[in-house]
């Protein structure tokens, strides 16, 4: 599956022994045998899987857009692709700063960080962050168990948890592997996949707003290091860039070197602005 291809949810309830054999999450390793390991070790847990299926019934009650696996997947490849452009364009990882360790164990984290940030949500949306911890703390052990030995294996899961809880609404990363995971987070809002909460069924600035991204493409920058286009097919999208993105942007740590274009490319609508930029 490609990021800019998202697989789809079935539709309808399955018996869950059935909904989590069809999960299986894949990523462009690069040569990175830590992280092909933490990923067998997370497409083999079916406790892990479980909660990732709870946490989508969680979002199915309460009319929210997609919180399964695909989610997870999406955002997990797109926080690797900008991970891996910021690290080439002289960007050093906050675990390679403060722990001499290499980039590689920082993907793991981004990793981890990307696959156990929502884990709350199969107990409840509300402080579904700081749920998510204790479950994630749970799961580390055995997901980090052929990866790290002692004490490093304590490290890296350290590492993820604040991953985890910098993605809240008003996180403050520390590190720059969560910041990475609370921008990614914001990404996967294609084709009407918003990350914001729709609070009814009926058409509102949400649901508009999420159905007008076409496509989401993160390159190498012109100005920063990396560049996020967003391409728009209606205006409304910019509720969904400025709301969402921009607010997971601010904060992140990542500011200075990430720019965001968003371009409306529409022949039918009454263009109030063509071009929106963070």
């Amino acid at each position: 599956m490609s990021e800019t291809t998202p697989e789809t949810v079935p539709v309808g309830p399955r018996p869950p022994r059935e909904a989590v054999a069809a999960m299986r999450i894949h990523a462009p390793t690069e040569r990175n045998p830590r992280l092909s390991r933490f990923l067998e070790a997370a497409n083999a847990s079916e406790k892990l899987k479980a909660r990732w299926l709870g946490q989508q019934v969680t979002a199915d009650r309460l009319e929210m857009s997609d919180h399964s696996w695909v989610h997870l997947q999406i955002v997990l490849n797109r926080a690797l692709h900008l991970f891996r452009l910021l690290h080439r364009s002289g960007l050093k990882s906050s675990v390679e700063t403060d722990y001499a360790m290499s980039h590689k164990d920082a993907e793991v984290i981004i990793a981890g960080g990307c696959l156990l940030h929502d884990l709350g949500m199969s107990i409840h949306r509300i402080d579904h962050e700081a749920f998510s911890l204790f479950l994630a703390a749970d799961l580390l052990d055995t997901l980090l168990e052929k990866v790290y030995d002692e004490p490093e294996r304590t490290v890296i899961s350290s590492e993820i948890m604040h991953a985890i809880i910098g993605h809240r609404k008003d996180g403050r990363p520390l590190t720059f592997e969560a910041g990475v995971v609370r921008v990614a987070d914001a990404l996967d809002m294609e084709h009407g996949r918003s990350r914001v909460n729709v609070e009814t069924s009926l058409a509102n600035i949400h649901s508009l707003s999420s159905a007008a991204i076409d496509e989401v493409r993160i390159v190498p920058g012109e100005e920063r290091a990396v560049r996020v286009e967003v391409q728009m097919n209606n205006s409304a999208g910019v509720f969904q860039v400025d709301s969402l993105l921009a607010n997971k942007l601010r904060g992140s740590g990542l500011e200075k070197h990430v720019e965001v274009v968003a371009r409306i490319d529409a022949e039918h609508e009454k263009r109030l602005l063509r071009v929106y930029q963070i």
